[in-house]
């Protein structure tokens, strides 16, 4: 069974760059996009979680697709988070993200209202049906307070334009049933799984480390899918004190990539302090140290 991509395999999930007063940069976002390609990113994923979406405008979400699209070019994938409390909303940012030139859209389930499944259901082919992009499904319910069930999976996975799932649910069986009963393309959210679940028939995955380390984040991949199992392991063992650091010690993934970036983050988040920042520079060290 091949595996679909239709995203590509590697994605970032990239950091929206402020300005030192809090506006947005989209000088900054048009190099650091760059470089994320340049270091081997299929994908780009503007405007999710570590995108601070939830304090960035209408307008700003559009003007960084723009400035993204005509920086990386027509051939990397640009995946626009529209994904907001509201279903109306929501589809006004998936037509916008259209127009602004992105090539897919990443839908987070409705959060704070905590819909039943048949309101989730209906929310994102809503969604789908708005644009004639291809829709990723954003199923993260430690920050929306709702699953995406496995039976709606199966039966969104029906929809010509629902493509995709970025899995953050922590449910490796549930996710293992899917992959195997739909064409949907699961993308690893939480990098401590990207190499288990691509070992089960995922697609890759959406990394927010990769905006400071795009090489290593790939690497075991490429070596998975050269049959080099054990070396896929290995390296992916040196990512793991990193990824601990930036993802999983209390701070939120934004923070701790704007830390190293030496980037600003928007309120009501706030930055790392210096002792936190040193431990951050010194793990990235050590991996890029790390053959």
């Amino acid at each position: 069974m091949s595996t679909p991509r239709p995203f590509g395999r590697a994605l970032c999930a990239m950091i929206t760059p402020f300005t030192a007063d809090g506006t947005l940069d989209l000088d900054h976002a048009r190099r650091l996009a760059a470089h994320l390609v340049a270091e081997g990113c299929d994908g780009l994923v503007l405007s999710g979680t570590t995108g601070e979406s939830p304090t960035t405008t209408d307008a700003e979400k559009a003007a960084l697709v723009r400035a993204v699209r005509e920086e990386v070019g027509p051939d990397i994938h640009v995946v626009a988070g529209v994904g907001t409390a509201s279903t109306r909303h929501t589809v006004e940012l998936a037509r916008q993200a259209e127009e602004a030139g992105a090539n897919g859209l990443l839908v987070v389930s409705p959060y704070y209202s905590r819909p039943p499944q048949d309101a989730v259901e209906a929310h994102f082919r809503t969604v789908a049906d708005a644009t004639g992009l291809p829709v990723m499904l954003y199923d993260i319910p430690g920050r929306t307070g709702v699953r995406i069930g496995t039976d709606t999976l199966l039966r969104l996975a029906r929809h010509e334009r629902i493509v995709a799932v970025k899995d953050c649910a922590y449910d490796l069986l549930a996710s293992t049933k899917v992959i195997g009963r739909t064409s949907l393309a699961y993308y690893s959210g939480c990098e401590e799984t990207n190499l288990p679940l691509y070992a089960v028939g995922a697609a890759g995955y959406v990394s927010t480390v990769a905006n400071v380390a795009p090489a290593r984040m790939r690497a075991p991949l490429d070596a998975y899918d050269k049959g080099d199992v054990a070396e896929a392991a290995r390296l992916n063992h040196l990512t793991l004190p990193l990824s601990e650091l930036m993802m999983a010690s209390g701070l939120p993934g934004t923070v701790t990539v704007k830390a190293l970036l030496g980037n600003p983050v928007r309120e009501p988040l706030q930055p790392a302090d210096q002792e936190a920042t040193d431990g951050l520079r010194r793990a990235y060290e050590e991996l890029l140290a790390l053959a």
